[in-house]
């Protein structure tokens, strides 16, 4: 049941409200500072909130380093402040399903709850709003007000526990836990990829993401070296093809259950460098790689949200437009969506490219640009029709080479002049 849009509403720099509807490919453009991966990082924080046995709204827990506490997610860093939330699905069977949530702090408690919450399917929907009480600060059960009646619930991250209530909206049997089971699955992978170690060992349990860091990429190889007959690494070598000419990877057992992995030219049999050698921008691709050679070995079953932050950090800019091309061709064969945070011209412009010619949908790409102003950001869609043109264009973003071309241009006329 893939996730069509979410909402951020009082989180981190957005003060009002803002939605993301989501493409097969969603970019987030804007400039340093301006809030691009405070949206992005949303989603890994909105997951927790799902697929969680935890009484509280948010398990920050699993994803240190987005935000050292609930009060840092609040606009404002109130301590008795709260951020409101919005996601809306579409299940298999063509209903839109919806959770808005309002996440309130309690900084004198230490707690955090939900106040008010809706769950929707399609125009029918219910509603709990927190009743201040003796138990209104318990982490078992506290007293909500629903169609009238105030009832005692358990919560499980967003959600109220379906033991606790009939769960049965519009007709539709099980829809909070639909909405929990089905939640997309979502990767992230940050900007920062770690360096990969001289030798590793087999994973025992192989990872379908290649981690936050791409810290789990090079396990995977190793393990589909051992149980998978080398089948990842033969498509990562296909991919290598046109990103990294001339070189293939090779992952070699050493014994102990050790691996080295090292880069093998393909013009000189005994020319190789240990992968802790190469240069950074491979290190830095590298983990994008594997992990699009593990979904075409074996395709997801659920839907994937991928979450990528500056795919073409230390890459060549040539190299910006193939990083694209390695999203739009994933489409065709795995579930998996992406939403990608970049600063790069060039792989947008590719991806504008191949929309006028066809080989991308205009409907499956969406653009959004970061705005701000006034001591918060918000978001600004950027519509893109058929031939790939962009109704709207933020004033100063990607014109740096048009204005060092031109004053490069005035200074070499005003030396010309001087100097005759």
């Amino acid at each position: 049941m893939p996730l069509e849009r979410f909402s951020l509403e009082n989180y981190r720099c957005f003060r009002d409200r803002q939605e993301v509807e989501l493409g097969k490919i969603t970019v987030m453009l804007g400039r340093n500072n301006a809030g691009k991966s405070a949206v992005v990082r949303a989603l890994p924080l909105l997951a927790t909130g799902m697929r969680t046995d935890s009484s509280y709204p948010l398990d920050l827990d699993p994803i240190q380093g987005f935000a050292p506490s609930f009060t840092d997610l609040i606009h404002g860093s109130s301590p008795h402040g709260r951020i409101s939330v919005g996601l809306s699905f579409r299940a298999t069977g063509g209903q839109v399903l919806g959770v808005d949530a309002e996440i309130q702090n309690i900084a004198d408690q230490g707690v955090q709850l939900i106040s008010r919450l809706e769950i929707s399917c399609d125009s029918e929907s219910e509603e709990f709003t927190w009743v201040p009480g003796p138990d209104a600060y318990s982490v078992d059960k506290r007293t909500y007000r629903v169609g009238g009646v105030a009832k005692q619930f358990s919560f499980r991250g967003f959600l109220p526990d379906s033991s606790d209530w009939s769960d049965s909206i519009g007709g539709v049997e099980g829809v909070s836990k639909r909405i929990r089971d089905e939640f997309d699955e979502i990767r992230y992978l940050g900007p920062f990829r770690k360096n990969p170690d001289r030798f590793f060992r087999s994973p025992a349990r192989v990872s379908g993401s290649v981690g936050s860091r791409g810290e789990k990429a090079l396990g995977i190889l190793a393990a589909d070296e051992m149980r998978g007959r080398g089948r990842i690494t033969r498509e990562v070598n296909r991919l290598l093809e046109d990103l990294l000419p001339g070189w293939r990877i090779a992952v070699t057992d050493v014994g102990a259950g050790m691996y080295v992995p090292r880069l093998h030219s393909t013009r000189d049999p005994d020319l190789f460098v240990h992968i802790d050698d190469v240069g950074t921008g491979v290190v830095q691709f590298l983990p994008m790689l594997i992990q699009r050679a593990a979904d075409k070995v074996e395709p997801p079953v659920d839907p994937v949200i991928e979450i990528v932050e500056e795919p073409e950090l230390h890459l060549h800019p040539s190299a910006h437009a193939s990083i694209a091309d390695l999203y739009i061709d994933a489409l065709k064969e795995s579930n998996v969506r992406f939403l990608v945070e970049t600063h790069s011209e060039n792989f947008l412009l590719r991806l504008r490219r191949r929309v006028a010619e066809r080989r991308l949908r205009s409907e499956d790409l969406r653009i959004y640009f970061v705005e701000q102003g006034d001591g918060f950001s918000s978001l600004r869609k950027i519509e893109v029709d058929s031939l790939g043109n962009i109704d709207y264009w933020p004033t100063g973003i990607f014109t740096e080479d048009f204005e060092e071309v031109r004053a490069l241009a005035d200074a070499q006329a005003n030396r010309i002049d001087n100097e005759s």
